[in-house]
């Protein structure tokens, strides 16, 4: 399982748009169609709420890639 590793530069950053810039998705809007499939998870719980706020420590799952999100040291 790929695990993807993604560094927050501010407090936290909105689901469809962690899965725009890690690659997952294309764009926003297909990262906002992805979560409304159901086939995102956060923290191992399947979330519907398209611009959930992911902030550091969170890890999100879409099928086997795992993105595990870290604040700036």
């Amino acid at each position: 399982m790929p695990t993807l590793h993604f560094e927050l530069d501010r407090e936290y950053i909105e689901l469809n748009q962690l899965l725009k810039l890690t690659g997952v998705c294309d764009s926003g809007g297909a990262g906002k169609h992805l979560v409304a499939s159901g086939a995102v998870r956060v923290d191992g719980v399947v979330e519907s709420r398209k611009t959930c706020k992911i902030r550091d420590g969170q890890t999100v799952s879409v099928g086997n890639i795992h993105i595990h999100v870290a604040g700036l040291r």
